[in-house]
């Protein structure tokens, strides 16, 4: 298995110190954790997209730029681009330009989002999303791949023989498809054959469970080998370790009571009485080691996805790193060494090293 740390970039009072970051600290918090995940072994770190308070991820593109700049290894993920809303050329043309930037580390989970409060910043209606983002895919798909490209659709203005600049620097930009509520997500990542990210945040894993089955049955329908399918999950967005089940239990709960007493919207509220129940039977990882692993193994089974994501977002920056690096020295090899994955099988592309020669005049 391979593993990914994230953020939301949700800034909030801390549950136990009331403190907040600045809008300059978090952005900073951010970094420190994408260059702490490099160090740790993690092979990716993603940046999620929000337009509204108190989230400040309004740009993914802009964030894992400054990212790429202070890491050589970790692969860039958006967790996710909200193409539903957004214009493709513009996007071709920002992760096109981060691509080269990265040296080639960059890959898209592309969804219509979970927050319905962007869609009249954007012009569209909540019932559009996904008519929306099927033609935005399709327009992007054509404008990475193709040159001078005649193109006409509903969601945005005409195009005649446009080649976007720059061309990506990587032959094909990895796309996955984020998923988390609706089969119209599964239907597009099968019509595809790309790869699928169930969210696996707030229901039970049934839930999660129908939409993958979904996707590699569809994938069957459109003539992708389903044995081949590649799935990705989050883990309840949050995670918290401690040597004892016990342990992370009492220094968790008020990170937990905080972030669902804020949740209000009817789709984000949690099936789950509490976080006991959480635990024994959500998607949420907090215990020791051991119950952590044997969680994520479960949730493989019925899954079979290769890659995590995990989020350490909301703790005090001291926990931050405490929870990184208990993560990824007591949970991430035991996984790896469980759980065969082909994704991320080869190192990055490696920036081209052409030479400038400079005449003296």
């Amino acid at each position: 298995m391979k593993f990914a740390l994230m953020s939301l970039m949700l800034n909030t009072p801390n549950a136990i110190t009331g403190e907040t970051f600045t809008t300059q600290q978090k952005f900073q918090n951010v970094l420190k954790q994408a260059v702490l995940a490099e160090e740790l072994g993690f092979e990716a770190y993603g940046v999620g997209e929000r337009h509204t308070a108190p989230f400040l991820a309004s740009s993914p593109p802009v964030v894992l730029t400054a990212i790429a700049a202070r890491t050589s290894r970790i692969r860039l993920l958006t967790t996710v681009t909200v193409l539903s809303v957004l214009d493709p050329v513009r996007v071709a043309e920002d992760y096109a330009t981060l691509d080269h930037l990265s040296g080639g580390r960059i890959e898209l989970i592309i969804g219509k989002g979970n927050d319905a409060s962007h869609y009249p910043l954007f012009g569209i209606t909540e019932e559009e999303q996904w008519e929306s983002l099927a033609e935005r895919y399709a327009l992007l798909k054509r404008l990475w791949n193709e040159e001078n490209v005649s193109w006409q659709g509903r969601y945005r203005s005409q195009l005649d023989n446009v080649t976007t600049q720059p061309r990506p620097y990587q032959k094909s930009i990895p796309v996955w498809h984020g998923s988390a509520s609706s089969t119209f997500s599964t239907e597009l990542a099968a019509k595809y054959g790309e790869p699928l990210y169930s969210s696996n945040t707030i229901h039970r894993q049934s839930k999660y469970k129908e939409l993958i089955d979904h996707y590699r049955e569809r994938l069957a329908f459109y003539g992708h080998d389903p044995s081949k399918a590649v799935v990705g999950s989050g883990a309840g967005g949050s995670i918290y370790l401690a040597k004892t089940t016990e342990e992370a239990i009492k220094r968790f709960r008020p990170y937990y009571d905080a972030f669902h007493g804020r949740l209000k919207a009817p789709h984000d509220r949690s099936p789950f009485k509490d976080l006991e129940d959480n635990i024994e039977n959500g998607p949420i990882l907090v215990g020791s080691p051991e119950r952590v692993i044997e969680k994520i193994l479960n949730y493989h089974s019925v899954f079979g996805n290769q890659v995590l994501s995990i989020s350490v977002d909301g703790l005090t920056e001291a926990e931050q790193r405490e929870q990184a690096e208990f993560f990824a020295t007591e949970v991430a090899p035991v996984l790896r060494r469980e759980i065969p994955s082909t994704v991320w099988e080869n190192e990055p592309l490696a920036p081209h090293k052409d030479s400038i020669t400079v005449q003296a005049g």
